[in-house]
């Protein structure tokens, strides 16, 4: 075969597969980026790669691969709305604070151990994507275990965005201070003023927007521009269009284009957009995503790990268990000892601590990058997907029996509510002739 069709054929197994397995498995409450890594797996140089000849094309995936990153940091973006940031509250703020930077501070010392030969910019990146926590996928599985709608969902959701826009933030400072001189103060100086730079670029236009529409003009910009503009899709071009000119800003900054997505995500809101156009575009751009970029994009994470690497000759496997338990019971331990001190109970603490646990798009996202930058090799690429790959996996198995007893309770409750209403004698309602009105 020739190249061409060596590509179209990876491509249709690998997209093919990855929807179909990734619906296998959520049909038993795992969440499908788990089936969707393992079709990559399977077709990778792990096990059937080789012999079915498709690793010799790989290379060809790479420009692929980042426009699926692309489209995915800007949908984590578009998850989060400027609105949402303001009404999260100081006790969800500090959980999804608490969630990563705990996690991050040990784990720089846990990987170290673990892994003894790695360079200290390796470990911070490594200890970084295993802190955090997945939005979309938490959101999955509160919408599969129907606490979307609660106030116990909407904490930790909130939770969530907090550790997201945190976990990015270092993430551009860490990509920033590795260009640097030298000069380790100095550095560090260069690598939060940059980072301060883009995110006061970022919200000087947020605040443009909301100025221009306090004033009713930008909504009669955006009425004149949906009558006037005859191209088809307009909404949606104009979304590329701005999320590419965040991400060559923040290339620009040496923030890697991944962060300046994610953000311009943040500025896409029904108010800038406009109700209407913001419904359309939201819709063009899921069914995308969701569609395509999604399923491949995890199929090719899975693509590019390589378990041969992995052995127990050097005890790298022991390691990777090791990681594993580390990222996993760190954040439910957090997750759970900082509920219960908000006098959550027993089971909703615990239940925190299991979806919390859980890793996605976002930190694998930062994995390739990465190993496309040369911070991680294959083997630490490996390592790293395979920490998402278990946790995302472990997370919904473990709080499947705490929902339980939590759904189980507020059932309970609302029947007793019920019953005792139902029990109170009717309230007699006064006619105009019983209520003595002053003459």
């Amino acid at each position: 075969m020739d190249t061409t069709t060596e590509f179209l054929v990876a491509l249709f197994l690998l997209i093919s597969l990855a929807i179909l397995v990734g619906e296998l498995v959520s049909r038993f409450g795992i969440p499908a980026l788990v089936g969707q890594i393992l079709v990559g797996v399977v077709l990778g140089p792990s096990l059937l790669g080789n012999a079915l000849g498709l690793t010799s094309i790989s290379s060809e995936f790479t420009g692929i691969q980042f426009l699926a990153t692309f489209f995915i940091l800007m949908m984590a973006g578009l998850a989060v709305t400027p609105a949402q940031i303001r009404a999260t509250g100081p006790s969800a703020a500090a959980l999804g604070i608490a969630i990563f930077v705990v996690p991050f501070a040990v784990g720089v010392g846990i990987v170290r151990a673990l892994f003894p030969g790695i360079a200290v910019d390796t470990t911070l990146f490594v200890s970084l994507t295993i802190s955090i926590t997945a939005l979309p996928v938490l959101g999955i599985m509160l919408r599969e275990f129907d606490l979307a709608d609660t106030r116990f969902g909407a904490f930790l959701m909130n939770g969530a965005v907090v550790n997201e826009l945190a976990a990015v933030t270092t993430f551009a400072v860490l990509l920033r201070l590795e260009s640097g001189t030298g000069n380790l103060w100095f550095d560090i100086g260069t690598a939060v003023g940059t980072v301060a730079l883009f995110l006061t670029t970022i919200l000087a236009i947020h605040m443009g927007l909301q100025s221009l529409r306090q004033l009713h003009v930008w909504d009669r910009w955006v009425d004149r521009f949906r009558l006037t503009w005859r191209s088809r899709e307009a909404g949606f071009g104009f979304l590329m269009m701005a999320g590419l000119g965040a991400a060559l800003y923040s290339q620009f900054l040496g923030l890697t284009f991944i962060v300046g997505a994610f953000y311009a995500g943040l500025l896409v809101t029904p108010e800038s957009a406009g109700r209407a156009g913001h419904r359309t575009i939201s819709l063009v751009f899921n069914a995308i995503t969701w569609g395509f970029f999604i399923p491949l994009f995890f199929a090719l994470v899975g693509f590019g790990m390589n378990f041969t690497t992995l052995s127990f000759a050097d005890y790298s496997i022991f390691a990777l268990s090791a990681l594993i338990l580390y990222a996993f019971f760190s954040k439910v331990f957090v997750g759970a000892a900082f509920a219960r001190a908000l006098g959550w109970s027993g089971d909703e603490s615990l239940c925190t601590g299991m979806l919390v646990s859980s890793r996605g798009a976002v930190e694998l996202a930062m994995a390739v990058i990465l190993l496309e930058q040369g911070f991680f090799t294959v083997h630490i690429y490996t390592i790293v997907a395979a920490v998402g790959l278990f946790t995302t996996m472990f997370a919904p198995i473990g709080a499947k029996p705490f929902v339980r007893t939590i759904t189980a309770a507020r059932r309970a409750s609302a029947e007793r509510a019920s019953a005792i209403a139902q029990s109170l004698p009717p309230r007699h309602i006064l006619s105009d002739s019983e209520i003595n009105l002053p003459r």
